[in-house]
């Protein structure tokens, strides 16, 4: 979720308490069903602005990208849950099991869009460390997987990477094959797109936060 609902909670939790002060403070003409009714608009407003202040304080953000670990942890508790469902859709596990990331924008912070062409560089060393696997995956703005020519929808440690000379890697994110790069290429939609990075067992300085993914930036495309 981005600015837009977060004023949007805003204004929905401004909006929640001003008219419960205005019950509190003037007298109004009440029946049951009136009562009913905003009870039941000014309780989902106050549970979605909560649920979205929540989820912006328990986010850690890195180089555009966003996490939330520890959901299945026993204890994380009902409003940690209802948190992430609102920013961040990922799934129920122990980061031991796997630790996502998710990104809807570049390193700068601008939208991801695929009449754009993205480099996603990691140097020399600085693969996502794990004792099992990683992957990179591509959706649409809506979150679905974007139909290619390759049939190509993640890449990751078990797809054949080429690195670089001094043995980084890049994978490129685009709609058309980069030349000479077919092997990291990662084909993208026309317009929005979203990047989910998954890493499985992942390794010590994964789970301390010091393992940061790298910027996704822009190399081509609009002005």
């Amino acid at each position: 979720m981005g600015r837009r609902w977060g004023y949007f909670a805003a204004l929905v939790g401004a909006v929640c308490v001003a008219f419960i002060a205005s019950m509190v403070f003037f007298r109004q003409e009440r029946t049951v069903r009136s009562d009913v009714i905003q009870g039941f608009l000014i309780g989902y407003g106050l549970a979605f602005a909560t649920a979205q202040a929540y989820a912006r304080i328990r986010a850690t953000r890195v180089n555009g990208w966003v996490t939330m670990a520890g959901l299945g942890r026993p204890g994380s508790g009902m409003l940690f849950r209802a948190a992430a469902a609102q920013l961040f859709p990922g799934p129920v596990n122990s980061p031991e099991e796997a630790v996502y990331w998710w990104a809807t924008a570049d390193g700068t912070g601008r939208p991801l869009d695929g009449r754009n062409a993205y480099t996603l560089h990691f140097p020399p060393g600085s693969l996502p460390p794990n004792n099992a696997f990683w992957s990179l995956t591509m959706g649409d703005g809506r979150n679905r997987l974007v139909p290619n020519p390759l049939s190509r929808y993640s890449l990751g440690d078990r797809s054949g990477l080429v690195p670089n000379a001094d043995g980084s890697v890049d994978i490129c994110l685009q709609q058309a094959a980069p030349e000479g790069g077919e092997s990291n290429w990662l084909p993208a939609p026309p317009g929005r797109f979203i990047l989910w990075l998954r890493v499985y067992e992942p390794a010590p300085a994964i789970l301390d936060g010091t393992y940061r993914p790298p910027p996704v930036a822009r190399t081509a495309g609009r002005p």
